[in-house]
Order: structure tokens, then sequence, then C-alpha cells
């Protein structure tokens, strides 16, 4: 751990030569001052409350590749399962963190979706970028400290007031390897205008055996009215480690939806923090994790409820076989200012293995006197009657528990807006369960 964090401090200079930062000071500023942060945090360890679940240190014990190549080539036909196939789509593709063209498509229709290298070095994109990039992002933290610091390379997304965007916009960050370990550090920015709506799916995934460790940060804004539908698909290779921080900026009368899909993976860590800053603003979180082996997934969630009138639903589904492990921490803050606010929380799994192992911890800190909070967790296992009631009228054993396993989710996969990502979706959850139902339902 202590020589990967030497490494990226004695190699930070080397970056920079290697980015375009010439004439942009305050850029550098910020990343100097980044790494200063990270060089006193370090990276976090289960000493610290937040991380009490998660180690890192096996997979920072990995020679890593700081500046992956991005010499071999990857073909359409090779990928084509991992994009929305039934869907006309926006896709930004990148390999080892590098954008790649010919995998990827133009937007038109008047939206803005660039590369965030060109949205940091280009005048056109400066008041964008002085006004949001690095603002909501928490610069304490010292993994997200350390993807400012290297950031050089990501998604800029910026919709215009009252624009509806006519189709998903898909952000694929593929990783490819036949030597050393990867760490990657993609970097997004999106703002959503007065009145707009967009829809995004993204995506990590490794298309070898390396080992891979991704620092992900994106930073969302969504102004006044805006929808914002966002999907995250987590189901990768074994070989591959994602800590993914994300910083939602509400302004008044928005809607900010987030679901987390976790199947695949070594190391998940999903932070998700949402920031209501004006009335009557809607966030929802919800995620469905099924994972088994050793992996293990982490879901660190907060609702800051700053101002009056507003509302948060957290739905949490965890299923979890063999030996794999899992930790839930959902914390709702609600200001003395935040009255009449209404969240919940809910957070139900179920344990296949005797051996898997599950932490959830909600958590309410409320300094308002009219509210409407509510939290909730259950741990079990899969209902014996039902099963025994479905085979008594000839369905499997494997297919019921698969079919009542999918009932379990289904509350969250009801609230899916793009028909396509709903039947991958379900094609996965399906292919996590072993079974070859294709849960149309």
């Amino acid at each position: 751990m202590e020589e990967l964090k030497e490494k990226l401090i004695a190699s930070f200079i080397a970056f920079e030569q290697g980015v375009d930062v010439d004439g942009n000071a305050p850029l550098h500023e910020m990343r100097v001052e980044a790494l200063k942060t990270f060089e006193t945090k370090g990276f976090p360890t289960k000493k610290e409350e937040a991380w009490k679940f998660t180690s890192l240190n096996a997979v920072l014990k990995n020679d890593f590749s700081l500046f992956p190549k991005t010499d071999k080539a990857v073909d359409f036909k090779d990928v084509k399962q991992y994009f929305l196939s039934d869907s006309d789509t926006y896709k930004l593709v990148f390999i080892n963190g590098v954008f790649s063209s010919h995998l990827s498509s133009d937007a038109q229709d008047n939206v803005e979706i660039t590369l965030m290298s060109a949205a940091l070095s280009k005048p056109k994109y400066k008041m964008v970028i002085d006004s949001y990039y690095n603002q909501i992002a928490d610069k304490n933290d010292s993994l997200t400290a350390l993807n400012t610091a290297y950031a050089s390379e990501g998604t800029f997304i910026n919709i215009p007031k009252s624009k509806v965007v006519a189709k998903p916009i898909e952000l694929i960050y593929f990783s490819t390897s036949d030597q050393a370990a990867m760490l990657l550090q993609p970097r997004n920015l999106i703002v959503v205008g007065e009145n707009a709506h967009v829809q995004i799916v993204e995506r990590h995934q490794n298309l070898s055996e390396a080992t891979v460790l991704t620092n992900s940060v994106t930073e969302i804004v969504a102004h006044k009215r805006a929808i914002v539908d966002y999907y995250k698909v987590q189901n990768d290779t074994q070989t591959s480690n994602l800590v993914d921080n994300t910083y939602i900026n509400q302004k008044q009368e928005s809607r900010v939806s987030v679901h987390t899909f976790s199947f695949g993976g070594k190391i998940t860590r999903n932070n998700l923090n949402f920031y209501q800053n004006g009335e009557r603003i809607d966030s929802t979180l919800k995620g469905i994790t099924i994972i088994g082996d050793k992996q293990h997934v982490d879901h660190y969630t907060l609702v800051d409820h700053i101002e009056p009138n507003c509302e948060s639903h957290q739905n949490y589904k965890g299923i979890y076989d063999d030996q794999s492990s899992s930790a839930f921490n959902g914390k709702i803050y609600v200001h003395s200012e935040a009255q009449k606010t209404d969240a919940f929380q809910q957070n139900n799994n179920i344990l296949l293995s005797d051996k898997a192992t599950l932490n959830t911890k909600p958590q309410l800190e409320i300094f308002a006197d009219d509210v409407k909070c509510s939290h909730g967790c259950t741990i079990g296992q899969l209902d014996h009657e039902a099963l025994f009631y479905m085979q008594q009228r000839g369905i499997p054993k494997k297919e019921a528990k698969a079919l009542l396993m999918y009932a379990f989710t289904d509350e969250v996969m009801a609230s899916i807006k793009i028909p396509d990502l709903k039947k991958r979706i379900s094609s996965l959850i399906a292919k996590k369960l072993g079974v070859t139902i294709g849960f149309d339902l």
C-alpha cells in the first residue's frame, strides 16, 4: 500500500508533463492541492469507520501501471455484447482510459457530449468547468483527491435548458492488458440544465485477466426541474476492482434517480452522495446486488436534506451465495431547516450460504421536528413454504428458487425506465441465478 502511494506521488510530475495543462494554472493548482490531500491521508483502511467492512490491502499490493498502453486493438464484434443492443444510443467508449472514436458514436441534436480532456483544455468550456468541476466532490476524501490529481480523461456532458435527450447515453470504460496490473481513474462531469431530461448508462468492463483497479469520480448537477435517470451496470471479471464515487447536486424541483446493479468484480465500493439544494426535490437510490464466490460489494450512501419539502427513497436488495460478503451503510441527514422532509430507506437481503456475510448499518441524523423518516433492514433466507408450494405445482426446485429471488428484486426492476436495459438486467439476473428463465414478466 505504501509503495503504491509513493509511486503515485513520485509519478505526478511525469503525469502532468503528458497532459495539456499549459496556461491552465487553476487546474494545475487544483491537482497539486488534491495530491497533497492524498499524500496526507493515503489509501483508506479498515481503521476508518466508513471503510470498516472493506479492505483494499490485497488489491493495493499489485504493481500497478499508472499509464497503461493502448496499442491493443478492440473490435466492435468483441464488445458489442456490452452495449444496449435494441436501443439507439449515444456511445462514448474508452479503452484503458483513452477515447476510442471507432467504437463511439457522435452526439447530435444540440447535446454537448465530449471528452473531459477537451472540456478541461478548451476555452469554450471554461465557464462551465469553472462553475462545476470539482465543486461538489468531497475534497477531503483520499480516493476522490487521488482521482482529481490524476484525472485527464472521462466524459463531459452538458444538457442545455429544456432539452429532452432523445436517446440514452452509454459510457463504457473497457480495460485490456496481457501484462501489468492497471490503475484507471476516469472523471465525469454531467450538467443537466433547467427542465432538461437525460438517461445515462455507465459500465466498466475488463476484457482481459489482468488485475484492474478503477478509481472513478462522477459529478452530476441537476438544475431546476431537471430529470436525470442514471444506471450503473457492474458485472466485471473476478480480477477487477472498482471504487465509484458519485456526487449529485440537486436544485429546486429536480428529480434524480440512480440504480446500481452489482453482479461482478472482486471488490466493488459504491459511494453515492446526494445533496439537496432546493425545495420539492426527489432523490431515488435503488440497487440490486447478486454475488457469490469470494466477491465483495460495499454500498455507502448519503442523502443530505438541506432544505424543506423534499423526498428521498432508498431501496437496496441483495442476494449472497458461497463466501461472498457485503456491506450497506446508508445515511440520511436532515438539517434543522429541512422541515416536511419525507425520507425512506430500506435494505433487504437473502443469504443463500451459511458462509456468506453481510453488515448493514442504516443511519438517520435528524435535526428537524416535522419530518417523516423511516429505515429498515432485513437479513433472511428463502421462504421454504413458498418454495415447497411451487414444487408441488411442478416447478423444479432450481427454477422455483430463481423465481422467488427474481420476485424479491422486482420492486427495483420495476422502476427501470429503459426497456432494453431492463431486458438486459433480467438476463444478467437469470445468469447469476443459474437458470434460463427469461423473466419477461
